[in-house]
């Protein structure tokens, strides 16, 4: 246990461990001996060899040192001491006769904290210690900063690892089988939290909802929101889905500008959504959708060009009385309808960004395939355009395929 005196500041001085180093054993005594009656706890090297020996084998909180010395000199030392793998830092200090401004600029440059001139005042040696007391402690005190900031980051790490579980926990299976059709879900944040939400639920016998959003910005705040919305379009309660009133289903137009009115109303920040939210009637292929400043779907079939759906509207959630029209196209059993969030068709690559044409060209070179094939195929044609699997925004999308059956849901 250390030993604690009252200094010259008038403050106790935790004892710390100083290592004097002087090829002058009458030096080196009385220096020794002045510092123990401080109630500093004091080891001795004749030589700079022997210090840096026993520097490896144990922590020094201060080094004090003569600057000439046989074999290996005071800045000799200094250097060699820096270089020690050390947890802690230590406060080094010369001492020499030597008081000229090169002097002090040379042991400063070697690695050395302090200086101090012989003969050696008492009254400046203790002030100097002072100062290396001051830095020390400084030094501990940020350690333990460092250390309670580490305990706080590994804490948020594992808060933000489970809360990406829950979120990922929040949208369907990547694959969902349905009478007649298909669809496929895939979604990736760019970071631990995204924004993006993709989904599904039974609207009515042989009709279901198809919803891709995109929450304004990252992290925390857009998870949370997005959070929100899984709840609001929910198919577990169609009491709670704002896609319903007294149980039975709305319109597109009137889903998304139910929305939009309740988050303009509670908004308390400035976050915002784009949204596709598509009502499907399984029986015949006709899809009612509504575009609310969200990417353009994509209609694609065996036997006409890709066709970009929509106008683009106004995002939900930044006017309240913005009206959300509606677009009706059909889907023939073959069929597929493709809705990509901003994330993919801005994904940016060496050539620039992805693009509607660029997302077209990934989705009719695997015309062929389906299910988790599919869903592999899409991420592994994005990794390939931007020559990562970590892109810079969240990526979310649901492509539909229609294959005709006239079994109801």
């Amino acid at each position: 246990m250390g030993i604690a005196v009252q200094g010259s500041f008038g403050s106790p001085v935790n004892a710390r461990r100083v290592l004097v180093t002087d090829d002058s054993a009458a030096q080196r005594q009385m220096l020794a001996m002045q510092l123990a009656r401080w109630g500093y706890d004091v080891a001795q090297a004749a030589s700079g060899q022997q210090a840096l020996a026993l520097a490896q084998e144990g922590r020094f909180d201060i080094v004090l040192s003569d600057w000439v010395m046989p074999g290996m000199s005071g800045p000799e030392l200094c250097r060699a001491f820096r270089a020690l793998r050390r947890d802690t830092y230590s406060y080094f200090v010369l001492i020499s006769a030597k008081s000229g401004t090169a002097a002090v600029a040379d042991g400063l440059e070697s690695g050395a904290d302090d200086f101090l001139t012989k003969p050696i005042d008492p009254a400046e040696l203790q002030a100097r210690l002072h100062a290396g007391e001051r830095i020390l402690q400084m030094q501990t005190e940020l350690q333990q900063r460092n250390r309670d900031l580490e305990r706080l980051y590994d804490a948020l790490q594992r808060d933000l690892a489970e809360a990406r579980r829950l979120q990922l926990s929040l949208i369907p299976d990547t694959v969902i089988q349905m009478n007649g059709a298909e669809a496929v879900f895939l979604m990736q944040p760019s970071g631990h939290l995204g924004g993006d939400l993709v989904g599904w639920f039974p609207l009515e016998q042989g009709r279901i909802a198809l919803f891709s959003i995109d929450v304004s910005g990252h992290g925390v705040a857009s998870a949370l929101m997005a959070a929100r919305l899984a709840a609001l379009l929910s198919g577990r309660s169609r009491d709670q889905n704002v896609a319903f009133l007294d149980g039975r289903p709305l319109p597109p137009d009137a889903v998304v500008e139910r929305l939009n009115r309740l988050l303009c109303a509670d908004q308390q920040g400035d976050l915002y959504l784009t949204m596709i939210y598509a009502d499907v009637d399984l029986t015949d292929g006709t899809v009612e959708l509504v575009q609310a400043g969200h990417p353009h779907p994509l209609h694609l079939s065996r036997h006409h060009p890709p066709v970009w759906i929509g106008d683009g509207g106004f995002p939900v959630g930044m006017v309240a009385n913005a009206t959300y029209p509606s677009v009706t196209l059909r889907l023939k059993p073959g069929d597929r309808l493709a809705i990509p969030s901003d994330g993919i068709t801005e994904c940016p690559g060496p050539i620039g960004d992805l693009g509607n044409d660029g997302l077209a060209y990934i989705l009719q070179q695997n015309r062929s395939l389906q299910g988790e094939a599919l869903h592999h195929a899409l991420r592994s044609g994005l990794a390939d355009h931007a020559g990562t699997n970590d892109f810079p925004d969240d990526i979310s999308a649901v492509i539909f395929d229609y294959h005709g059956s006239h079994v109801t849901a």
